[in-house]
């Protein structure tokens, strides 16, 4: 395509064009005048062919047509029996009847594959145009959604500040503002054209990343490792869900009375078609909600995140710490 681009300068040019028709015929002329002691008879036009062929590949329908005129004339007249007269015998009328066969057929089949290409690239440059315009909406309408996340959050900002002084209400409201704060930075991040490439380990490194700096904790490090894995983004979303549910719980929980902590993130390919996700931190442990039917609204989502991914998610509460592991499919 960009071979035949360079071409469409002198097409879009008609005097160019025709110019160039006249000087390829000189051409061909002039080196069929030098061939001719050389040539047996019967070769009337042999330097003209290629001389129409490259007019109308390069120039276009007109100027092909003129060359090929130019040269039909002047191989009539001095290259076919009799010589520099345009007596029309039989001879005659074959040769040209041949040649005008040959190159009516070459000038329309360049014409018509140049008329081909040019709806073609009329074609890619629409579906271009209509790509980016749908990319354009698309963006806009990913930014409204965490704008409008983000409003939410704001709305229930101040709902906690006129709420009673009911400690678990104003606990309910807090979760409720983290969740909603997080899947907005969460949305903008997986839609945001520039990471949309981004490897999983460099997702995930920014996802923990960002919830560790929301939380506020400055005493907690974090470790994140990901295998190479290509995750469609419902899926990714889910599994960074989950993510930021478990860490999240981890930073609001695991290290209360404690100078410090660490929390590591990995995923590992266990074989072609599953995963497995790891989540450890070095807190005190879970106390009262538990893993199962009984567990406490945060195990309960990260079960349910689980299941979406078709895998079960298994938590083990030891004095170390805790342990949230799931092995999923990855596609």
């Amino acid at each position: 395509m960009h071979g035949l681009d360079v071409y469409r300068g002198l097409r879009g040019r008609p005097v160019a064009g025709y110019c160039f028709a006249i000087a390829a015929f000189v051409g061909a002329f002039f080196l069929r005048q030098i061939l001719d002691q050389d040539l047996p008879p019967g070769f009337p036009y042999l330097t003209f062919f290629p001389a129409v062929i490259v007019t109308a590949f390069v120039a276009g329908l007109g100027p092909g047509i003129v060359c090929a005129v130019l040269s039909g004339v002047a191989a009539w007249y001095f290259f076919i029996p009799p010589l520099h007269s345009l007596e029309v015998n039989t001879q005659t009328a074959l040769a040209l009847g041949f040649y005008v066969f040959i190159v009516s057929v070459d000038i329309a089949l360049i014409h018509v594959m140049f008329r081909a290409v040019g709806r073609l690239g009329d074609e890619r440059r629409l579906t271009a145009s209509l790509y980016e315009q749908q990319k354009t909406m698309f963006q806009e309408l990913q930014h409204r959604v965490a704008n409008n996340m983000a409003f939410i959050a704001s709305l229930l900002h101040l709902q906690r500040r006129r709420a009673s002084e009911s400690p678990e209400l104003k606990s309910a409201l807090d979760s409720a503002i983290a969740r909603i704060e997080t899947m907005s930075r969460l949305h903008r991040r997986l839609y945001d054209p520039a990471g949309a490439e981004a490897p999983l380990d460099a997702h995930l490194s920014g996802l923990v990343s960002d919830l560790v700096e929301m939380s506020g904790a400055t005493n907690v490090t974090t470790e994140v490792h990901a295998d190479p894995a290509d995750i469609e983004v419902a899926r990714l979303i889910t599994l960074s869900m989950l993510v930021t549910e478990v860490v999240m719980n981890s930073l609001k929980h695991a290290f209360v009375g404690r100078p410090g902590g660490h929390i590591a993130v990995s995923v590992r390919r266990r074989d072609d078609d599953r995963l497995e996700l790891q989540i450890r931190d070095n807190g005190r442990g879970m106390s009262g909600a538990a893993p199962g039917p009984g567990g406490g609204l945060g195990v309960r989502i990260v079960e349910n995140l689980g299941s979406q991914l078709q895998g079960k998610v298994v938590i083990e509460n030891t004095p170390g710490g805790v342990t949230t592991q799931l092995v999923f499919l990855a596609a």
